[in-house]
This record gives C-alpha cells, sequence and structure tokens, in this order.
C-alpha cells in the first residue's frame, strides 16, 4: 500500500467526518485511512461503525486506546500501518482531493539512488481561505532536513508525509503520567541523523487550530508535562536549534515554571544536567537578568 493516512482523535466526532469525505474524493486510491481512538467520550465509535459500513475504495483501520494522549497514538499507529508513506491527519483538518495523487508524483521525483537519505516529503498547510499556514522557501521543491527549515525561512506547520520504515526505528519516549509529548522531539531526531525531507510549495491540508487543540492549549502542556518539556529543551541545545544565552534563557523560563512542583534535582535532571553545575549556571544567570534589566 503507498499511503497510511494516519488520524489521531479524541472527542472530535463533530467534526471528524469533513475528514472522511474528503478522503472518499481522493483521486489517488492505493491508501488506507488508521484512526487511533484516544478515549473519546463522545459518538466518534458509532460514527466509525458507519463509516466502516460504507462501500470505500480504501480500508478504514479504527483502534480504540486509554487515553494517553497524541504521541503514544502515533506510536500505536506506526505499529500497524501498512503504507509506505504514513502521512498525519489531525481530526480537524482535511485533504484536498488531489493530496496523495500530488504527493505520490512529488515523492516518485526522489532518485532511487537517494531516497536512503531522505525520510519523506513535506507539502503546504492552508487555511480555509488557501493561505499558507507561516512562511516558506522560494522556488518549487528543497531538499533539506527539519533543522535545517529556519536557514531557509520555512516557518509554520506544514504537511509531512514519511517513510513508515524510518518512523519504526524513532518511536516517540512514552513518560508515565504524560500525555503530552511535542512531535519536534522525533523529527528533530531524525532531522539530526541527516534524514531530509523533500519540501514542495503545494498545498495538500487545509487546517483549522480550533479552541480544544493542541494549538490553543500552548504553553500550558508543557507545564504538564515536565519530562517531555525538559527532554525538548536538552534536544534543542544538543541539535544546536537554541545555543549560548537563548538556551540558558530557556532553561530558566523551565525552572521558574516547575519550582513550585518539582524539586530542583527532579528539575535538573528533567533537563539532562548535572544537579551542581546547573545551580552554578542559573546563580550567574540570575545576577545576568537582574544587571539586564537595569
Amino acid at each position: 500500500m503507498r499511503f497510511t493516512v494516519f488520524t489521531p482523535t479524541y472527542n472530535r466526532g463533530y467534526i471528524i467526518e469533513q475528514l472522511y469525505r474528503s478522503l472518499q474524493r481522493q483521486t489517488f486510491k492505493d491508501f488506507e485511512w488508521v484512526v487511533v481512538d484516544d478515549g473519546s467520550l463522545d459518538n466518534t465509535p458509532a460514527l466509525f461503525e458507519m463509516f466502516q459500513a460504507e462501500n470505500n475504495s480504501f480500508p478504514i483501520v479504527y483502534v480504540r486506546t486509554e487515553n494517553g494522549g497524541k504521541h503514544r497514538a502515533i506510536n500505536k499507529g506506526i505499529q500497524i500501518a501498512h503504507g509506505e508513506l504514513f502521512y498525519i491527519v489531525d481530526s480537524d483538518d482535511y485533504l484536498l482531493d488531489s493530496a496523495l495523487e500530488l504527493m505520490n508524483n512529488i515523492e516518485q521525483t526522489i532518485p532511487m539512488e537517494k531516497k536512503s537519505t531522505f525520510c519523506g516529503i513535506c507539502g503546504i498547510r492552508a487555511n480555509e481561505n488557501k493561505q499558507f499556514i507561516g512562511k516558506t522557501f522560494d522556488g518549487d521543491t528543497l531538499d533539506i532536513t527539519m533543522l535545517e527549515r529556519e536557514k531557509h525561512g520555512i516557518t509554520g506547520d506544514k504537511a509531512e508525509a514519511f517513510y513508515t520504515d524510518v518512523l519504526k526505528q524513532y518511536q516517540f519516549p512514552e513518560f508515565e503520567e504524560e500525555k503530552f509529548l511535542t512531535e519536534c522531539v522525533v523529527w528533530d531526531k531524525i532531522a539530526y541523523d541527516g534524514y531530509k525531507l523533500r519540501f514542495f510549495n503545494e498545498i495538500t491540508m487545509i487546517c483549522e487550530y480550533r479552541k480544544d487543540g493542541l494549538t490553543a492549549a500552548g504553553d500550558s502542556l508543557f507545564v504538564k508535562n515536565p519530562k517531555g518539556w525538559g527532554l525538548y529543551l536538552y534536544q534543542c541545545y544538543r541539535f544546536r536549534k537554541i545555543h549560548g544565552i537563548n538556551k540558558w534563557l530557556k532553561y530558566l523560563e523551565y525552572y521558574y515554571a516547575l519550582r513550585d512542583k518539582h524539586s530542583f534535582s527532579k528539575i535538573a535532571k528533567n533537563l539532562h544536567y548535572p544537579v551542581f553545575q546547573f545551580r552554578i549556571r542559573l546563580f550567574f544567570l540570575k545576577l545576568f537578568c537582574k544587571f539586564y534589566d537595569r
């Protein structure tokens, strides 16, 4: 099978049919729809009984799990996917009718002898008015790693389809009692290991950020999931997404956000930093900030 369109969902029975109907309209038919229901309490199960009973040209694999967060749902989806390319489409988004056909054509332009250096392809997300989400590069295609996005002026959420075989090597860490982990933890690790994406300047996905979505939850999600947040900051430093004073300002922000709930040693451990050195660093950083504020 060429594509696994993967959708993690939680209490999105009011909107997910929009995505389903867009899959029915796809001009490219060699795909499956894998849905991991992260413990929905609404009418989602009944909807999928109805969807699976319809005469579709693509199989629908619907799995219910205990509520554990999007990253756990992705891990589950990767395990059961049959598609060569794994395309994550959230439950409040939908695809343009020719999205999969376009993506198939773009992927086939990657020379066979170079495919082992790629982790997939990446198109554009847009809003209902077909306005791009974030910024993009000049030109038609660009072969870079995720960690090189900023250098080329690429910002905002994009529409990535990863090779499933690559993703199987990069499962999301799962921390006990934590239900959120930014996808950047895995995408950045893949990039750090040298895998490129073929970016292309065509819209494939229509995206709307809703009040009940992860994006709207913002910084509060990081605070509620300190181990995952700490791992993300550690990787940002290790992979040189942040460095110098910016690194320590992020670490100081982490410390202030969590100091009333967690011990100093636990905060340092989450950041993968020796406790004594972390204490010394923060002491001098606080002095620097006081001096700078003056």
